[in-house]
């Protein structure tokens, strides 16, 4: 009896001791040596790390088992954990805590997964880590303090991976290079470091000069593991190694035109052109007073590696094609605009073309160009093209109200986004709304004022009468022959000179009437609808009282 006791009593203790030590988790096997416990799990379709995973294991290798991510606290009860092999999975995404609790973790291998990044502070939680294995992800971006949380590695593989750009000072900043090079030539001080860093995609312009000076001189105790990197582009560069090359330092764009004043006859064709200078090559775009009706086609020329030509096309120009055409350039340290003023030869007295129309100077930081691109039974959809240094970030507001209250509605629209419908407008109203920057007021070219038109009880005569008469818009007006438009902040007697031209040009030609009559805002065309400003008894008194209020004001530029 007694020797029984003592059996027994001594797997109890030997259970208390190694937990867990008969289990295994189910498809998987789990082995003892000299290192410890193992988890192996091949080829098993779990799709997610288990959770009961017992606490005694050293090491731990799921590989083949699709899995897709690391979750939060995915090994925190596995203190004992020393190495981690996640190898040929799915995943797709790591948890910042994913790590959590593994500070005896010294080997993490992820090779052959689908990470497009990794959260490098999780790695905070493993100060041990020796081995990190990346390669055959898809990783596209290093930050320059990736490796300021493992002063232990001794081990890094980002091979096979899509990196392009990546700056020196992810390795500068390093903590194990920075004690590396204070200990260069004392031997034994520090081990040496293998870097995996080839069959990466590099794009060899200016933004890649750090790294590849920083690749050639590097020199035991780190150690790459091919020394020979290639380069992917630009085209001048593609298949060269990196010892082969040479990068110039970085330049913001210089943009420079032949000639700033272009003079030319009506229905000529026109072809504007800029060139620019920049490391690396720049975007280009053009801006121009009828950009949103009239989009030209602009090409792109390569000169050599930091050179490069715009050429905006305008065919037949047109009367309201002269102004201002700026062409615009921005890379990555900076932008540079200039412009070219077109003037047009016409026949027709220069006084009765509108101003011309200045759409961006080098002193300004942003520009919107807005419009009523819709209008519908109820309401209106309004339109603008912003330009500004950081479009990504850039939110807008939207001031809508009638034009005599002090106080306008303020909407609050996105990045991303260039369009907002309002509804519910009043008939005879008289509206402002306003584009700009958000908590920006309102400027010069940022406001459109309409009037909306008699309500009709007739919903599709209600339609043609929501068309607007523009009275102040941000750019200039394309209006064909037989329209009329108020350009300056007009009263309302505006509108009756519209409508006495309009019935005089009707008389003599009353064929043009079913055309003119299509015209609608889409195109930025003033409706001179018969039924908006028809001269009706019935709304005379109303009108005799809005040329009362308007005696003295601005007399309205009609073209």
């Amino acid at each position: 009896m007694d020797v029984f006791c003592a059996v027994f009593g001594f797997f109890v203790v030997l259970d208390i001791i190694t937990p867990g030590f008969s289990t295994c988790l189910l498809g998987c096997s789990c082995t003892n040596d000299n290192l410890g416990r193992s988890l192996l799990c091949m080829e098993n379709p779990m799709g997610h790390i288990p959770e009961n995973i017992p606490e005694n294991f050293t090491k731990i290798r799921i590989e083949n088992c699709y899995l897709t991510e690391l979750p939060q606290g995915t090994f925190s009860q596995v203190h004992a954990l020393e190495f981690l092999w996640l190898n040929f999975n799915e995943i797709t995404l790591m948890s910042i805590k994913s790590l959590e609790g593994l500070s005896n973790l010294t080997e993490l291998r992820l090779q052959g997964n689908k990470l497009t990044s990794v959260p490098w502070t999780a790695f905070q939680s493993t100060p041990r880590l020796k081995i990190l294995d990346l390669k055959h992800n898809r990783l596209d971006v290093l930050p320059e303090h990736a490796l300021r949380h493992l002063p232990a590695l001794t081990y890094l593989d980002l091979s096979f991976n899509q990196l392009s750009i990546i700056s020196k000072e992810v390795f500068t900043n390093w903590p194990l290079y920075q004690t590396a090079e204070k200990a260069w030539g004392k031997e034994g001080l520090v081990s040496n470091v293998v870097l995996a860093l080839h069959d990466n995609p590099w794009l060899c312009d200016c933004r890649l000069k750090g790294f590849v000076e920083f690749i050639r001189n590097v020199s035991p105790p780190i150690i790459l593991m091919n020394s020979y990197l290639k380069c992917s582009g630009p085209g001048s560069k593609v298949d060269k190694y990196f010892h082969e090359i040479q990068l110039k330092t970085c330049m913001k764009p210089l943009a420079s035109v032949a000639e700033s004043n272009v003079t030319l006859s009506l229905g000529a064709n026109a072809t504007l052109m800029c060139l620019v200078k920049a490391r690396p090559l720049p975007g280009i775009q053009w801006m121009y007073p009828l950009k949103i009706i009239r989009g030209f086609t602009s090409t792109q020329t390569q000169i050599d590696e930091e050179t490069i030509t715009s050429r905006l096309v305008i065919p037949s120009v047109h009367l309201a094609d002269r102004g201002l055409y700026t062409c615009m350039a921005n890379n990555f340290i900076g932008n540079s605009s200039i412009g070219i003023s077109l003037n047009i030869d016409s026949p027709i007295s220069s006084a009765l073309l509108p101003p011309l129309v200045p759409m961006l100077s080098s002193d300004d930081s942003h520009h919107i160009d807005i419009r009523i691109a819709k209008q519908t039974v109820y309401g209106i959809t309004l339109e603008w093209h912003a330009v500004t240094d950081n479009p990504s970030e850039t939110w807008f507001t939207i001031h809508f109200g009638k034009y005599d209250s002090p106080k306008k509605e303020m909407i609050f629209i996105g990045p991303g986004i260039n369009s907002y419908s309002v509804g519910d407008l009043l008939p005879v109203t008289k509206y402002e709304v306003c584009v700009t920057l958000k908590n920006h007021p309102p400027r010069e070219g940022q406001c459109i004022i309409f009037v909306t038109g008699s309500d009709i009880s007739q919903l599709e005569q209600r339609e043609r009468l929501i068309h607007i008469i523009v009275i102040v818009c941000a750019m200039v007006l394309a209006v064909p022959a037989g329209m009329y438009a108020c350009t300056t902040e007009a009263r309302f007697s505006c509108v009756d000179r519209c409508v006495n031209l309009w019935k005089k040009r009707r008389s003599h030609g009353e064929n043009t009437e079913g055309s003119e009559r299509q015209n609608t805002f889409d195109s930025l065309q003033a409706a001179s609808d018969e039924a908006l400003c028809r001269d009706s008894e019935e709304k005379s008194t109303k009108r005799r009282k809005s040329e009362d209020r308007c005696k003295g004001g601005n007399a309205a530029h009609l073209y």
